[in-house]
C-alpha cells in the first residue's frame, strides 16, 4: 500500500464507507455523508448486529472491538483505559464496543464467556483475542504486538 492508496474507513456516526487517502488519516478526514470527524479519538459503539458487520467488513484499518456488558466491573474499571487507546491507536486502528446485553447475538456469535473481552479484527477476519480487564497502555502493547497500529 502506497500512500496515496484509497482506504475504505466506515463513518463511527453515520456508518456511511468512506475513501481516504492512507496519507490523509492523520489530518482529521470528515465523512462525506455527514460530514462529522471520521476518527474522534474514542471508542465507536456499534449498537446492532448489521452495524457491527459494516465496520468489520468494510473498515480497511484493523477493528477492535470490545465485547462489554454494563454489569461488569472489571468492564467500568477498563472503560477510561480503553477510551485512552483509542486516542493513542487511531488513525491507523478503529477501537469499537458491543454490548452483549444489547446485542445478545453477537456475543453468541462469537462465543463471548467473558467480560470484557477484545476481539481484534483484520480484513473482516477475527485475528486475535484476549479476554479480561486491561490499562489502556496494555491494550496499546497487544494492540500493536499483533501488527495493528
Amino acid at each position: 500500500m502506497t500512500d496515496s492508496t484509497p482506504l475504505h474507513i466506515v463513518c463511527p456516526h453515520c456508518h456511511t464507507t468512506n475513501r481516504v487517502r492512507a496519507d490523509q488519516l492523520g489530518s482529521a478526514p470528515d465523512c462525506g455523508s455527514c460530514h462529522r470527524p471520521l476518527f474522534a479519538g474514542h471508542s465507536t459503539a456499534l449498537p446492532d448486529e448489521a452495524t457491527f458487520d459494516r465496520h468489520i467488513a468494510r473498515n480497511e484499518i484493523p477493528v477492535l472491538v470490545d465485547f462489554w456488558a454494563p454489569w461488569c466491573g472489571p468492564y467500568r474499571q477498563m472503560a477510561p483505559g480503553y477510551e485512552q487507546a483509542a486516542a493513542q491507536l487511531e488513525p491507523k486502528v478503529r477501537l469499537a464496543k458491543v454490548d452483549t446485553e444489547a446485542v445478545r447475538s453477537l456475543g453468541a456469535r462469537f462465543n463471548i464467556r467473558s467480560i470484557p473481552t477484545l476481539a481484534l479484527f483484520k480484513g473482516g477476519r477475527e485475528v486475535a483475542r484476549q479476554a479480561g480487564a486491561m490499562s489502556a497502555a496494555d491494550i496499546v502493547r497487544w494492540v500493536k504486538a499483533h501488527g495493528a497500529g
